[in-house]
């Protein structure tokens, strides 16, 4: 038997809230290949998971009350407020009031991030970028789907997406693999000798250095 405050089953919401961070995302990545196509459907599935917990059936929830009973931190765990497990388990409310804005802010950086990166990697005209943005990582757009993904966890972390994080994290790292085989091949040595000094998906003190350096300079 539901609570009076049943918070879920609003399938209208999951739907919209999908299509919604799907349609940004497309806009700001424009995915064109293959691979494109897998990165974005990859987030794509961990979106649908998210939000169908968020709004539309909350398994974890249903999940925990039935593994702790009684000893369940919160009297009415079916409210839509009781879906956000770390104010739940910490017990204070001021939690969401700083991770909500703190998330979203990782998450708006992150599309910037993806943005940028799409606009520098499209207009190179086929030549090696390791400027701008890549001056500081190889793979700016899969930074950019790590940093939603985590932004998304301490939002409104769930069972499900827990598991698919990992699972996640992986496809990215074999897609970056095999796209820094078919960049060496394409440029070589240059390409090698700037894989030496510029990290994969997040900056090394160095590169934040150089990149420093080279704005101070300009």
């Amino acid at each position: 038997m539901h609570s009076a405050e049943y918070g879920y089953g609003l399938w209208p919401l999951v739907i919209g809230n999908v299509m919604l961070m799907m349609f940004i995302l497309s806009i700001v990545f424009k995915p064109r290949s293959s691979t494109d196509w897998k990165s974005i459907g990859s987030i794509g599935a961990f979106f649908v998971a998210l939000f169908t917990e968020m709004y539309g059936f909350p398994l974890t929830i249903y999940l925990l009350t039935s593994w702790l009973g009684k000893n369940y931190p919160v009297v009415d765990p079916l409210s839509h407020e009781s879906g956000h497990l770390l104010a739940v388990f910490l017990g204070t409310p001021i939690l969401s009031l700083l991770v909500h804005p703190g998330s979203d802010l990782v998450m708006a950086a992150a599309f910037i991030i993806i943005g940028v990166a799409w606009k520098k990697i499209h207009r190179s005209q086929d030549r090696l970028v390791t400027d701008g943005i890549y001056l500081y990582v190889r793979h700016p757009q899969y930074s950019g789907f790590i940093m939603i993904i985590l932004a998304f966890l301490i939002q409104w972390p769930t069972i499900i997406t827990l598991m698919m994080t990992p699972i996640l994290f992986i496809i990215y790292y074999r897609l970056a693999l095999k796209e820094e085989k078919l960049l060496e091949t394409q440029f070589g040595d240059e390409y090698r000798e700037y894989i030496e000094k510029t990290n994969r998906f997040f900056p090394s003190p160095s590169a934040l250095m150089r990149g420093f350096r080279s704005r101070y300079q300009e």
